[in-house]
């Protein structure tokens, strides 16, 4: 390829029967090859893909070793707390019952963080369902579990005034006669095309931030610590705009799903090979070495923030396009490509 001819990619259709007579032509442009001249298609073919919370399997002989362990643990905290307390009841009294104050306050603290895991860990588990009850409706053409799903979706967005007109809309096509997929698609249209937007443009901020700060940072550890810290932020913010709240455990349970969506779509594969898919040699051997480490970190970025919406959407994409990689980080190449030239 030379260094003026811009990157392309071939799809090849696929292959005729067995039994139909195959013509052999040269590896070259023709009749059956369609010429795509956006690369990251090459990278987006399996984004629409939403992979569920697996459960994970785990030793009983570990899960007792732990139990075990954990309650010994607390055994030992909470002697420890009574004999202090006792000590302080026998050097002042006051001092007892501050401690005792404490000691109650941060019980009501702890009580406060557990109803919040379990509420957070509750809401995903309903998002889960939902696109799980979709999924199932929608292979077997079942058109009470639709209605189902449209009904429980509505009252789950029931909080939000945003979309009230939406949730009208839904509610006065109730009785009306339609298929299972233009059912669920106008819930989705009607719900969640918002919030699909207000997603791609907060997966595409933290694409171009990443890039930015990486790009400049003079440190290899700053660019790790930063990255993590970008894509645990941009998780949080995907959840919440698709109603999720997740506390500690449940922000755990994403990023699990979240890895797992890009293990299986091969999105971990962005690396050297795709920059030079994408940007083409000619362009990553004229930018400089910070440049493109800034863009292939914005990329990663991107890809980890599709699947956090993948995860963290109640539906699967039936009648909306599913974003790609070009729709949140095409604004990175352009920038490379210019500062190239």
């Amino acid at each position: 390829m030379t260094s003026g001819q811009k990157p392309r990619a071939f799809r090849i259709t696929p292959e005729p029967p067995s039994n139909a007579s195959v013509t052999t032509t040269p590896l070259s442009p023709g009749p059956q090859t369609r010429i795509v001249e956006e690369p990251f298609e090459i990278i987006d073919a399996a984004d629409g893909v939403a992979v569920p919370v697996a459960p994970k399997r785990r030793s009983p002989w570990g899960a007792l070793f732990l139990s075990a362990v954990g309650g010994l643990v607390s055994l030992g905290i909470g002697l420890s707390v009574e004999r202090m307390i006792a000590d302080l009841f026998q050097a002042a009294p006051w001092l007892g019952w501050v401690a005792l104050a404490l000691l109650a306050l941060a019980a009501l603290a702890l009580l406060a963080i557990v109803v919040r895991e379990l509420a957070g860990l509750r809401r995903e588990r309903k998002i889960e369902r939902l696109r799980q009850s979709a999924v199932d409706a929608l292979s077997t053409r079942d058109h009470t579990g639709a209605q189902a799903v449209v009904q429980a979706l509505s009252a789950f967005y029931a909080d939000r005034n945003s979309l009230s007109a939406g949730r009208a809309r839904i509610d006065a096509a109730a009785d009306a006669i339609l298929d299972v997929d233009d059912r669920i698609g106008l819930a989705e249209y009607e719900l969640l095309s918002g919030l699909d937007r207000q997603a791609c443009n907060a997966i595409a901020a933290a694409a171009k931030q990443v890039s930015a700060v990486t790009a400049l940072s003079p440190r290899a550890i700053v660019d790790v610590a930063f990255v993590v810290f970008a894509a645990v932020r941009l998780l949080r913010r995907i959840a919440a705009i698709y109603g999720g709240r997740p506390g500690f455990l449940g922000f755990l349970r994403l990023a699990r799903a979240a890895v797992a969506h890009l293990t299986v779509t091969g999105g971990m594969a962005v690396g050297e090979s795709v920059m030079q898919q994408v940007l083409g040699l000619g362009i990553a051997a004229r930018i400089s070495a910070k440049l493109g480490e800034g863009v292939l970190n914005g990329l990663m970025t991107a890809r980890f923030g599709l699947a956090a919406l993948n995860v963290c959407r109640p539906l699967p994409f039936v009648r909306e396009t599913p974003p790609r990689l070009a729709d949140v980080a095409g604004e990175l190449l352009r920038a490379a490509e210019t500062e190239s030239k």
